[in-house]
Formats: structure tokens, C-alpha cells, sequence
């Protein structure tokens, strides 16, 4: 079967490529295992969507459709330091509708997918999995475990940061395990959080409360691997206290909603983000400390920049050859790159125990705090990918 790309896996950026490209007459083949499906309850995958991702789902059509009692802006951030340090933004003083929107990931994957099911020039391969790739001067072969032979211009892995793509392009992946789970859960909360995200940077790792609808925030700490193991076996009521004390009890009494969950943390880095016949986007191309919250904007951001990129191309020009390909590589070369830098120095400085070190890093947020210039140039750079 002849299309123009295959897109290996269907998550939330291999789905926002398909459904970017939705205009174009580009003939789209898209590989996923199984289909998403609603949470039942409230899904423990809850993501901090920017306002450019927000703007990006709107032009695909998607953010209209989603229901928006399950979305919550957020007003205002509150920072702390583990030795006085404090930083606070706000969306008012930067002039900004909202910092960020907080939602489940099977909120926004359910609506892309419904966006592809209507989508002409997409072709479903699910349940399919890839079993072998050949990349040739003309064009890339994949075949399916089924036995079903593809064939395209480009293939896009968006299967992960254990992507089979990248490892049959032969792309190179160095991955930096941080020792590190980052533990999730969503709470009914006793005091209002006014649309608040909180984060402290503690001794035993770094934890955010998220806003959500219906008085209820969702958590992440990030607990070094025997902080994570002791969290995960608590009795619900000592896991409520023991969040709620590590927040300062700012928002009283928490009661569990759902099921916790746990995941590895690791920094990844690729040695490039193209080859021929090939193109990376999504966890596939990067992975990061979750304590900037940016993981699914910066797929977001790769699934429009390719897209852009492909669309741009007149007929007769090849979007699997490497001279087109960089074009997209070097328009998302330097947001990804400062991002992993930026939050794994963070990891890395809060993660020491010096007295002197711990001083001078919370001095740093206290002075930030105190620049407006510069507090509000990271707020919209953060909300815009620029400042």
C-alpha cells in the first residue's frame, strides 16, 4: 500500500500531525495498537496545556469540541524554594488570559482521534505494529506484524521514548536516569485552590499541585525511588496526610480520588531528530524533567512545525529527503534543547544538599521574583514558546 507518510504511533503528537496535515493531499497512514479510550472517573494523566497548545488544538479544530468542565485555567503560580525562597507568577501582571490550561491527556487524545476517524486522507492501522523498516533512496518500506507492507516518502516516529523508530533509523539515544518516580494522584480539596498551581522544591524531590475543576487538584512528586515506594504502599488516609503536610496544608484536608500511579523519570537526548525517510516528534525526539511541565507542549510544537514543513513542500519536491527534513529540525532545535538543559540543571541544583548552594539558590528566585522584566519574560516564554 503507497502513501505519502506513515506516522508510527497514534498518541497525542503522532495524532496532532495526522490531523494538522487534515487539509493537505497527502495520503497518511497512521499505526497504534489500540484506540484511546475515556478515563473512568478522572484520568491520573493530567498535563499542563500552554496557551500556544491551546491556540494549536484550536486550529485543528479540537479545543472547541472538548468539554470544559474538565479544563481548568490557571490564575497564578506560587514557587518555593527548601530554604525561603519564593517565586510567583500571574497571569493578570503578564497580561495574559491564563498561565496554562490543566486537563487530562484522554481528554484532549479521545478528540483527536475522533478528529482522524472523519479525516479523508487518513487510513487507521489499529490494531497494527510495526515489525520491520527498510529505508531506501526512494522511499521507506514498513512492514506490519500482520504481514502488511507500507510504503511512503517519510515515516514519522511518534512511538515514544522507547521509539522502535528511532532504533531502526539507527539514532542514537542517551538516556540519564534521574533515580526518580514521578508519582501521580488527584485530590478533592478541603480550601479553594482559586485556580493556584503550587510547586516546592523540598529535600525529598520536587512536588506540584495542579488545578482542577470541582475543587479537586491532581499531584506529581518527583520522589527519589524509596520516597516513591513508601508513597505508592501507604493507606489512602496516611497518603492524603502526607501530601497535604508536604503542601504546607495550604488547600486542608485531601481526599484521594482514583488511583495512584507511578512512572520512571530520565532525561533523554537524540543524537538528531531527522535522517532520511525518517522524522522524530514527541517523547521519541525528547524527554524531560516533568517539574517544567512542558513534556506534551514540546510535542505539540514538533507536531506543528513538521506539519508546517510538509505542507509547505510543492508537489514535486520530497518530504523524506534529508535537505527538507532539516528545515524541521532546526525550526525545533532550540526550544527542546533549552527546556532539557534548563530543567535538568534545576534537578540537579535543588537535588544537592549544601547549605551554601541551597542560600544562593533561593536568593536567585527571591531576585527573580523581584524583576518584573524578567519574571514576566519567562511567564511568556513559557505561555508562547518565546519571550
Amino acid at each position: 500500500m503507497k502513501f505519502d507518510l506513515i506516522i508510527v504511533g497514534g498518541g497525542l503528537a503522532g495524532a496532532a500531525v495526522a490531523v494538522a496535515l487534515r487539509r493537505s493531499a497527502l495520503r497518511i497512514a497512521l499505526i497504534e495498537q489500540a484506540p484511546p479510550r475515556r478515563a473512568r472517573g478522572w484520568d491520573t494523566r493530567i498535563y499542563a496545556y500552554s496557551p500556544a497548545s491551546a491556540r494549536f488544538l484550536e486550529e485543528l479544530g479540537v479545543w472547541r469540541h472538548l468539554d470544559h468542565g474538565r479544563l481548568m485555567p490557571v490564575a497564578e503560580m506560587c514557587i518555593h524554594g527548601d530554604a525561603g525562597g519564593e517565586l510567583r507568577f500571574s497571569a493578570y501582571e503578564s497580561g495574559l488570559p491564563e498561565l496554562a490550561w490543566i486537563g487530562e491527556s484522554s481528554l484532549i487524545h479521545v478528540e483527536l482521534w475522533e478528529s482522524l476517524k472523519r479525516q479523508h486522507n487518513v487510513q487507521l492501522f489499529c490494531p497494527g505494529a510495526p515489525a520491520e523498516l527498510e529505508l531506501g533512496a526512494e522511499e521507506a518500506t514498513l512492514r506490519l506484524t500482520d504481514g502488511r507492507m507500507l510504503r511512503a516518502a517519510l515515516v514519522v516516529g511518534a512511538d515514544g521514548r522507547d521509539s522502535w523508530v528511532r532504533t531502526q533509523a539507527g539514532i542514537t539515544a542517551t538516556t540519564t536516569p534521574y533515580g526518580e518516580r514521578g508519582v501521580v494522584a488527584n485530590f478533592r480539596c478541603e480550601r479553594p485552590h482559586r485556580g493556584t498551581a503550587f510547586q516546592w522544591f523540598r529535600d525529598d524531590g520536587v512536588l506540584a499541585w495542579l488545578p482542577l475543576p470541582e475543587g479537586m487538584m491532581s499531584m506529581v512528586w518527583s520522589a527519589p525511588d524509596a520516597l516513591a515506594d513508601e508513597l505508592l504502599a501507604l493507606e489512602p488516609e496516611a497518603f492524603c496526610a502526607r501530601v497535604a503536610g508536604a503542601g504546607c496544608n495550604v488547600l486542608g484536608r485531601l481526599e484521594l480520588i482514583g488511583d495512584r500511579a507511578a512512572f520512571p523519570l530520565r532525561l533523554m537526548r537524540v543524537g538528531d531528530v531527522v535522517r532520511a525517510r525518517v522524522a522524530l516528534v514527541g517523547d521519541a525526539a525528547h524527554a524531560i524533567h516533568p517539574l517544567s511541565g512542558h513534556g506534551i507542549n514540546l510535542g505539540f510544537q514538533d507536531a506543528k512545525a513538521l506539519a508546517e514543513v510538509v505542507c509547505a513542500l510543492p508537489a514535486w519536491e520530497d518530504a523524506g529527503d534529508l535537505r527538507v527534513l532539516r528545515r524541521y529540525a532546526r525550526k525545533r532545535a532550540e526550544e527542546p534543547f533549552l527546556l532539557q538543559y534548563a530543567t535538568h540543571a534545576l534537578s540537579r541544583l535543588f537535588g544537592r544538599r549544601d547549605p551554601l548552594l541551597a542560600a544562593l539558590r533561593n536568593a536567585g528566585m527571591n531576585l527573580t521574583g523581584h524583576v518584573p522584566v524578567l519574571r514576566n519574560a519567562l511567564v511568556r516564554y513559557a505561555a508562547n514558546g518565546r519571550s
